[in-house]
């Protein structure tokens, strides 16, 4: 099985330091309200302002924080800590609260960037060190939005991009967990709501440009929300060829064509976000259950198909190495 090593973790910390401040290309999600609104990405985000995108500075500042705690001896892990005292400041995080207060910015990052946020403060929090005090209030802020957000969503969004709502409500429910019950306790009645009766999923995935399943972030996110027990009876149901490999398309790694294309590279996300899924979801049903060897295989297999492209291109080389992590972790 493909495990994460130490010069793995080094590799992937250096790469990702190396674009967490890097300000261009940076892809804004803004409204403009007003003339005075112009001005650079620094400008709006004092933290999250590398890394092509916001959504993109968040996850990577989890997944550096993550492998600073996996391997503290490394001299990465070293750098990791000095970047975040000079950068997970209250300071700079109150100017990131303050943009979410724009009239325009209700839907800023919905769901996916709240999801990370949420997760990046909860991996802050296991640090001896003042990071996690300083994200608290985006926390709180992105966690109040879910509050009224999640009532207010009728229909589940199912698609593969940075819209599902099965991947957000994954990581939100693993930050709620410790600090917010009723959080949970909503997130798990809409999952049953959404997705409880689900059964024979015929798996019309992936589309052209997916870095997700959303046949296998929703199988993940019951695994979170139901006993051992239920999780079994509702995924013979699901997914009920699964022991056979069937559908085809979730245990077959995606081509990509193209990786300088920022949509078409997504797919190397698919293959690699695919793997943590098989992973969990096998881990889920135990080592005994006849779904448990196909999917650690399709995992492995996946990872195989993308893992040697996490670098090489900036398309895919400033978000992928958090996908990279959570397969391989």
């Amino acid at each position: 099985m493909t495990q994460l090593t130490p010069p793995l973790a080094a590799r992937f910390m250096d790469l990702t330091l190396s674009h967490l401040g890097r300000q261009f290309p940076y892809k804004m999600d803004f409204v403009f309200e007003r003339p005075e609104d112009a001005g650079l990405p620094i400008d709006h985000h004092p933290i999250f302002h590398g890394s092509f995108d916001w959504h993109s500075c968040v996850h990577g500042w989890w997944q550096v924080l993550r492998l600073a705690r996996l391997f503290p001896a490394l001299p990465e892990a070293a750098a990791v800590r000095r970047r975040a005292d000079a950068t997970l400041v209250p300071d700079k995080v109150a100017g990131e609260r303050a943009f979410l207060d724009r009239a325009s910015a209700r839907g800023f990052e919905r769901p996916y960037g709240w999801a990370w946020l949420l997760a990046l403060h909860d991996e802050a929090a296991c640090h001896d060190a003042p990071w996690a005090a300083a994200l608290a209030p985006l926390a709180a802020a992105f966690a109040a939005r879910f509050h009224d957000f999640l009532p207010r969503l009728t229909y589940p969004l199912r698609v593969g991009t940075h819209f599902n709502i099965a991947f957000a409500l994954v990581l939100a429910r693993r930050w709620a967990a410790a600090r917010d019950g009723a959080l949970v306790a909503l997130i798990d009645a809409r999952a049953q709501a959404w997705f409880g009766a689900d059964a024979d999923c015929q798996a019309w995935e992936p589309g052209g440009d997916e870095f997700l399943s959303s046949a296998l972030t929703e199988a993940l996110l019951m695994g979170e929300v139901l006993p051992p027990a239920a999780f079994r009876t509702w995924f013979a149901r699901f997914l009920p060829r699964a022991a056979e490999g069937a559908p085809a398309s979730l245990f077959t790694p995606a081509v990509v064509s193209d990786r300088s294309d920022g949509k078409i590279a997504h797919l190397d996300g698919l293959n690699l976000s695919r793997a943590w899924c098989w992973r969990s979801i096998a881990a889920r049903l135990g080592e005994a259950h006849p779904v448990s060897l196909p999917a650690r295989t399709a995992a492995e297999q996946h990872i195989a198909a993308s893992l040697p492209h996490v670098a090489g291109d900036y398309m895919g080389e400033h978000w992928l190495a958090t996908f990279a992590l959570l397969a391989l972790e």
